[in-house]
């Protein structure tokens, strides 16, 4: 799982996952609230879409891309929900059909690249990182979709391209709350879904980070509150980046309560 191709295939498949959740859903279903305040499934749908077909300009058509992302640097969560009010527009197959084309465009442009970087909203990225952040948008977002439907959605060894995202991104949490990263490394030990153990950071770290690899992902999406995952951390910067952890740049939103999915 360790090659650069690898990760588009993943990519495919996780959008292939999510499209199994929400092909054919009808109005109702994509009217229904999703654990993000002020967001339905209709909302995560559009967003998904959006964010691949952002991806996959910034793959195809650079020129587009810095179209589309003008000024968004100033106010990045404003163009985010602006940029939905189309998608919200959209019927129920209206809806869907953009996402499938939009997420299967984004996969087929992000594979196709001969760049070594291609533009992205702070800085121009590998096509294959930028393939692991599209990983991440799935996994949370799927999350919250799976969890307004009331569906299982058992993660697979896929998840590793998220795990490794959120440890070279490790310091974004304190980035969105104005704080200072502390002058430390951290250990992640995470067990992938199949049982294999994956490994982050120095071996020799004092402070450590430690649980199931799909419970991390549900932390640095803040999908899950910690007390509700099986992630522990030894260290007291360990233990407060748990607090503030995201693999996301950006305002932290409101997360997850405890025991809201215990």
């Amino acid at each position: 799982m360790t090659g650069q191709q690898d990760v588009f295939t993943h990519l495919a498949e996780e959008t292939e996952a999510v499209d199994r959740m929400v092909a054919g859903l009808d109005a109702a279903q994509l009217e229904k609230p999703t654990p993000a305040p002020g967001w339905t499934v209709a909302h995560q749908v559009g967003h998904l879409a959006f964010i691949f077909r952002l991806a996959g300009a910034a793959a195809a058509d650079p020129e587009t891309f810095k179209a589309m992302t003008a000024g968004a640097e100033k106010d990045f969560d404003g163009a985010v929900n602006a940029a939905l009010q189309p998608y919200l527009a959209e019927s129920p197959e209206g809806l869907i059909a953009r996402w499938q084309s939009e997420s299967a465009d984004a996969v087929k442009a992000l594979s196709a690249v001969d760049e070594p970087v291609v533009p992205w909203l702070v800085r121009p990225l590998p096509p294959a990182v930028l393939a692991c952040a599209g990983m991440m948008e799935l996994i949370g977002h799927g999350q919250d979709i799976a969890d307004a439907l009331g569906v299982e959605r058992p993660l697979t060894d896929r998840v590793k391209w998220v795990c490794g995202f959120a440890v070279q991104v490790w310091d974004f949490g304190y980035l969105a709350r104005g704080e200072t990263p502390p002058d430390t490394t951290f250990r992640f030990e995470l067990t992938s879904p199949s049982g294999e153990l994956w490994e982050f950071g120095p071996e020799d770290a004092t402070q450590k980070i430690t649980g199931s690899a799909a419970d991390f992902c549900l932390l640095v999406t803040r999908r899950r509150h910690r007390d509700d995952t099986d992630i522990e951390a030894t260290g007291p910067d360990a233990d407060h980046w748990v607090d503030i952890a995201q693999a996301y740049r950006g305002s932290p939103g409101a997360g997850r309560e405890a025991g809201q999915f215990a």
